[in-house]
């Protein structure tokens, strides 16, 4: 509550005054605000990497107000990219290196994008999980957000798959309804307005590289090699890769606490580019309609 509180008197404050946040701060004052959380929370993540990256905010919150951030990388002059990528970390509250590593690949696109992608990047879909005192997998209302998306027969194939696989493992609850949480359904939304190609999502503590979609996910990032998971009722990989036909390549690190080294940071970075950069189908073989409730079969 406290936190609800918090940001409402910001809002207060800037909608009040009666210029324009770009006449009265640098950039919005609540995604300075989530910097200092996110620094406080994360050693791998500095604060003034994080302000220098001048995060926006979306239009989405998380059920405790807290602003979703996201930095975008246009298209250059003179230059069309290959294609559209939105890039995700931080979905579970405690795969800390999920949130970290992306902080450190928009440092290398603040100084090297080229245009060759057009990115849109959200380091931190549940900063409620993360950023509480102890860090949890769900988010504040202690949903699985990666087991929320939409499916035909959401709610029997969502809740015998933790019922009776999971027994109920409260790590994996996955809500009382299909999107019922803040965070999934801005993603959807953001997913119907931006048409991304590819959606990458970084994970943890898997060790592997897993793949949902049409043709076939990257064989090896770095020392990470493909090892297909399986696809989970709920998951944004059963949501968009496989009901929406837009490729999703889930990058799940050694571990949720310690980061790469950098020069595994700097090589799964490469190897990723280099696979888009093949196989990436621009706007073809994707289905990316608005359409909220697929019409498609469960997986296998």
């Amino acid at each position: 509550m406290k936190k609800i509180i918090r940001y409402s008197l910001i809002l207060i404050l800037v909608n009040y005054s009666c210029l324009s946040l770009a006449d009265t701060v640098d950039y919005d004052v609540l995604a300075k605000e989530e910097c200092k959380r996110i620094s406080n929370k994360l050693a791998s993540v500095n604060l003034q990497d994080c302000l220098e990256n001048k995060l926006k905010q979306t239009k989405g919150y998380s059920g405790e107000g807290a602003p979703l951030l996201y930095k975008e990388y246009h298209p250059v002059a003179d230059r069309n990219p290959l294609g559209k990528v939105l890039l995700i970390g931080g979905i579970h509250g405690d795969e800390y290196s999920s949130v970290s590593i992306v902080f450190k690949w928009m440092k290398t696109l603040n100084e090297f994008h080229s245009g060759l992608f057009h990115w849109r990047i959200l380091p931190l879909l549940n900063p409620d999980g993360l950023l509480r005192k102890e860090s949890q997998r769900m988010n504040a209302n202690d949903v699985d957000l990666n087991r929320n998306f939409p499916m035909l027969d959401w709610k029997n194939a969502t809740h015998d798959y933790w019922e009776n696989i999971t027994k109920r493992n409260p790590r994996r609850f996955p809500g009382i309804a299909a999107l019922s949480e803040s965070e999934t359904q801005w993603l959807v939304q953001e997913i119907n307005q931006f048409q991304p190609d590819v959606i990458v999502a970084v994970h943890a503590p898997h060790g592997i590289i897993d793949y949902d979609g049409p043709k076939n996910g990257p064989y090896k990032l770095g020392r990470l090699y493909l090892n297909l998971l399986g696809t989970y009722p709920g998951s944004l990989g059963n949501y968009a890769g496989v009901q929406r036909k837009i490729p999703v390549v889930t990058i799940e690190l050694p571990y949720a606490g310690i980061m790469p080294t950098p020069s595994e940071i700097a090589h799964i970075w490469r190897d990723l580019v280099s696979w888009l950069s093949k196989n990436i189908v621009k706007g073809q073989e994707a289905n990316t309609s608005a359409d909220n409730s697929p019409q498609v079969t469960e997986p296998s």
